[in-house]
């Protein structure tokens, strides 16, 4: 039991260190040259490399330049064919034979195989043998080497872990956000430098990339909500933002109402919970029609203090807009909104 345990422990750790894409090529490309020694194919080194390129980042890629790097090869032996059994095996001729070949792969949209063919081509070169058993075992390389890298590449490791962690660390920085603008509304001291908007752009960027790669790893089902949720939180960070910069603009000596900074205080705290933006939607329009009620502002500071004010109350609106836009069935539900189960605001 112990000694599973330490097993276990150093697979994750190799995991973590390695990654998996290194460990599917070091599986892929001997399986692949067994499998073609067994089967009686020479030049298995052949096979090896041709496993080592098709290992792709997701699955979706995998599918898609299977069939490409397949009919480049064939392309590859095609134009092999044509150049150095006319024009002789020579350095100038292979040079003639890529300028033209590379080329018109990109001209039928078959260019990720411009490098797997490449390898047929060089093999071809090299051996000077274009007959019938040859050009047979080359066919068998392909295959394998394709066909095993392909086969492997189907696992794919999940990226929920990854992803919840980064959904977490956006979560943080946000609740520290509006904290930060809650104590800036009522004018406390803070030394706040922050360097969360820096921190998020960075983590929108790697969450942006494993998304993409979950998105494209899904070969069934259309399960995109970590795409659609780290969509809703940019758009939801730019005006943040411009809620920051809002603020920045509130006259020194000006308090914003205590109810707003409260609302503010709120919204921030229910960032982990799975309180609705439609119910907070409905309380800001509160705050929106009991602020029109306030008395017209008599000096141009509380003019200017009102209109910061209101600027921010709409800043407000667009940020929880973002959710209900995105992240709610375009049909209203018909069960009141208090028993409705809702993602993070």
């Amino acid at each position: 039991m112990n000694l599973t345990y330490r097993l276990y422990r150093f697979t994750n750790r190799v995991r973590e260190k390695v990654g998996y894409r290194t460990l599917k090529t070091a599986i892929a490309t001997p399986l692949s040259m067994a499998i073609a020694q067994s089967l009686g194919v020479s030049n298995v080194a052949t096979a090896g490399i041709l496993t080592m390129l098709c290992i792709q980042p997701s699955r979706k890629r995998s599918f898609e330049t299977a069939a490409d790097r397949f009919l480049a090869c064939l392309l590859a032996i095609a134009f092999s064919a044509a150049f150095f059994e006319v024009f002789g095996y020579s350095a100038v001729v292979l040079s003639v034979l890529l300028m033209v070949f590379i080329p018109t792969t990109i001209f039928f949209k078959i260019e990720s195989g411009i490098f797997t063919s490449t390898v047929i081509t060089l093999n071809i070169y090299l051996f000077e043998s274009f007959n019938l058993s040859f050009i047979s075992n080359q066919l068998y390389l392909i295959v394998i080497g394709i066909g095993t890298g392909f086969i492997v590449n189907l696992y794919m490791p999940s990226l929920d872990k990854k992803l919840e962690n980064l959904k977490k660390s956006v979560e943080v920085r946000f609740l520290i956000i509006f904290r930060q603008i809650s104590r800036l509304l009522k004018k406390e001291e803070t030394d706040w430098h922050r360097d969360e908007i820096e921190e998020l752009e960075k983590l929108f960027d790697e969450a942006n990339e494993l998304a993409k790669r979950d998105r494209e790893n899904q070969i069934h089902g259309t399960n995109h909500s970590y795409s659609e949720y780290f969509q809703m939180r940019r758009q939801q960070f730019l005006l943040l933002q411009e809620m920051l910069n809002i603020v920045d603009k509130l006259p020194k000596n000006d308090k914003v109402n205590g109810d707003i900074v409260a609302f503010i205080d709120k919204l921030g705290k229910a960032i982990h919970t799975n309180d609705t933006a439609r119910a907070f939607m409905e309380e800001l329009q509160v705050l929106k029609e009991n602020f029109k009620q306030v008395e017209l502002p008599k000096t141009y500071q509380d003019f200017e203090a009102k209109s910061v004010t209101y600027q921010l109350l709409q800043e407000l609106e667009r940020y929880l807009s973002v959710k209900v836009n995105l992240m709610e069935p375009e049909e209203k539900p018909t069960k009141p909104i208090e028993q409705e189960s809702e993602s993070d605001l």
